[in-house]
């Protein structure tokens, strides 16, 4: 077993860019338990040799009520890949089997990205959703928790659920100030100390080769030859870390809402922080640009910032006086709650993930907007409670066995161990103005993110942060959207360029990823997955044609829109 090594530590005044805003990460009941716990490692930059490991025995069993029509299971995986036979981790799974077993192709493997998704809540709650009735039929669906995540022996910050909870509700969002910037780095020093103290063995793993290498067990356990898989956001860089260590093990990648693995790892030596590398800010304020365009279009009878004027102004009116004038509304229940302006405008960012939640984030947005003579409380409509509660993302988290939780240190994990540090974390402030110049409001937002990492001295010596020029022999699939906040659709030609053999498919639409929001694209995934082949340089359009227009929207079936989490955390 290698011992614990701790990076040299940054000086001792950086800021958080903010907290986790995934998708809820609550196990729902029944799912998998985690065991086991983490010892060190570490390991080089360059493709290392294949580890030989013990594959796992795989017990699959009932996931409770609710969940009959899937499998769960525990895998013990290496907790040191280093050390292949000495202590092990726990990954939890799900599955949700194939419908025709004796026709079935083999098993594929999800990510919904973060990071620090659940991929067992992820599969759980749209796996029957998110494909097509020919890949149900001939791929059981497969949702692993990766190492450090959730049911997956969580790196935890806190020593409770609710003591993390309380943390965060008290965090700050977007500083705009120094007294803010100082509370921030306050925030952020007692953030990463108390994951340090709680969980350092369990980060110093948890890079994302080693879920790659867990990913390669789990493939080996189902009695897989080859590899499919499906990857979303940061997922993306996942696919990307196998295709490095297993090019040959590879049947069928699609990597959907590209992350540049280069400007993820850093390993461009960059001295930014990774929310500048990957670009979210300039694709915010991009996908916003037409977010009020389209609202402009539809007009007061369908997108109520027009009644005031033209969207962008208001809007961009509407952040500057919540820089200095938090804003407090009432909700439909009678309860109220006080949005600062660094709220509003990561609530927005967020929002602007699914295209089928633009009218209620355009109420959210006219309701702040509105001029109110009375000085009486506005009262926001239910669509737009629906933004602010789905934002609202820190409670109602069940506690796992003992300390265990799904911790915002799942978040924290595989990006502080892969991305690196800066070397210059007192220049965030300036590289936030400077951000905020190029686009307004999210790139001041998001060139906080990683600032965490800034402070872990833990590091993953076993994490694989290039060269990312690709070996793998199998067309691949690329999936990218016109107007994608999260990842942005600049990113796409470039991961592509990795591969050999990159099919790549654009979304001529809006939001986070392909997923739940076009049948053109779930045909040619479909179509691939099946096949192994793809046309390159297609583009599909959204079932929802028009945002905010009623009568081009179409619902699929009824059911609410699938999510992924962001392409990057908050922080």
């Amino acid at each position: 077993m290698a011992p614990l090594r701790r990076r040299r530590s940054a000086p001792a005044l950086a800021l958080v860019g903010g907290l986790a805003l995934l998708l809820p990460l609550t196990i729902p009941a029944g799912a998998a338990e985690p065991g086991g716990d983490g010892n060190a490692a570490q390991a080089p930059t360059s493709t290392p040799a294949q580890v030989d490991a013990p594959v796992p025995e795989l017990d699959w069993g009932p996931c409770g009520e609710g969940f009959e029509d899937f499998q769960c299971a525990t895998a013990e995986v290496p907790t040191d890949y280093d050390n292949p036979d000495g202590s092990t981790t726990t990954i939890a799974l799900t599955r949700l089997p194939a419908t025709n077993q004796d026709e079935k192709i083999g098993t594929l493997f999800t990510n919904p990205g973060g990071p620090g998704g659940s991929g067992v809540q992820f599969v759980q709650q749209v796996g029957k959703g998110a494909y097509t009735d020919d890949v149900r039929e001939r791929f059981d669906i497969l949702g692993f928790d990766p190492r450090a995540v959730a049911g997956s022996d969580p790196a935890t910050c806190f020593r409770t659920q609710e003591q993390e909870n309380e943390f965060l509700a008290g965090a700050p969002s977007v500083p705009l100030t120094a007294d803010e910037e100082r509370d921030m780095t306050s925030t952020n020093l007692r953030l990463v100390r108390n994951c340090d103290m709680t969980s350092a063995e369990r980060f110093a793993h948890s890079s994302t080769a080693n879920v790659a290498r867990d990913m390669d067990l789990l493939r080996q356990a189902v009695g897989d030859e080859q590899l499919n898989y499906v990857g979303y956001s940061y997922g993306t860089v996942l696919g990307a870390t196998y295709g490095q260590l297993f090019p040959d093990r590879i049947r069928a990648l699609v990597l959907d809402g590209t992350l540049d693995p280069e400007k993820w790892s850093g390993s461009e030596q960059e001295s930014r922080s990774i929310g500048v590398r990957t670009g979210q800010g300039p694709g915010g304020h991009e996908t916003f640009a037409e977010f009020n365009r389209l609202c402009a279009d539809a007009g007061p009878q369908h997108c109520p910032i027009a009644a005031l004027g033209d969207p962008a102004t208001v809007t961009d009116e509407l952040f500057e006086r919540l820089k200095t004038e938090p804003a407090t509304v009432e909700l439909p229940d009678g309860t109220t709650v006080t949005l600062s302006y660094g709220d509003v405008v990561l609530q927005t960012f967020f929002g602007l993930y699914e295209p089928v939640q633009w009218p209620g984030l355009a109420d959210l947005l006219a309701t702040l907007a509105a001029d109110d003579s009375d000085d009486s409380r506005p009262t926001l409509s239910a669509d737009a409670a629906d933004v602010v509660k789905e934002a609202d993302q820190t409670t109602d988290r069940k506690l796992r066995r003992g300390n265990d939780y799904a911790s915002v240190g799942g978040s924290l994990a595989s990006m502080c161990m892969d991305t690196g540090q800066t070397g210059s974390p007192y220049g965030y402030p300036d590289l936030a103005d400077a951000e905020d110049e190029k686009a307004p409001h999210f790139g001041r937002a998001r060139a906080w993110v990683g600032q965490t990492c800034e402070f872990m001295d833990i590091d993953d010596d076993d994490a694989y942060t290039g060269p990312w020029q690709q070996e793998v022999d199998e067309p691949v699939m690329v999936i990218g959207t016109r107007f994608d906040p999260a990842t942005p659709y600049a990113m796409t030609e470039p991961y592509a360029d990795d591969f050999p053999d990159a099919r790549v498919l654009t979304l001529d639409g809006w939001g986070h990823t392909v997923l739940g929001k076009s049948s053109c694209a779930d045909a040619a995934v479909s179509d691939y997955l099946l096949t192994g082949e793809a046309q390159d340089g297609a583009t599909c359009e959204p079932d929802d044609t028009t945002p905010f227009v009623p009568d081009t929207t179409a619902e699929r079936d009824d059911e609410p829109p699938i999510q992924v989490p962001p392409g990057l955390p908050k922080f």
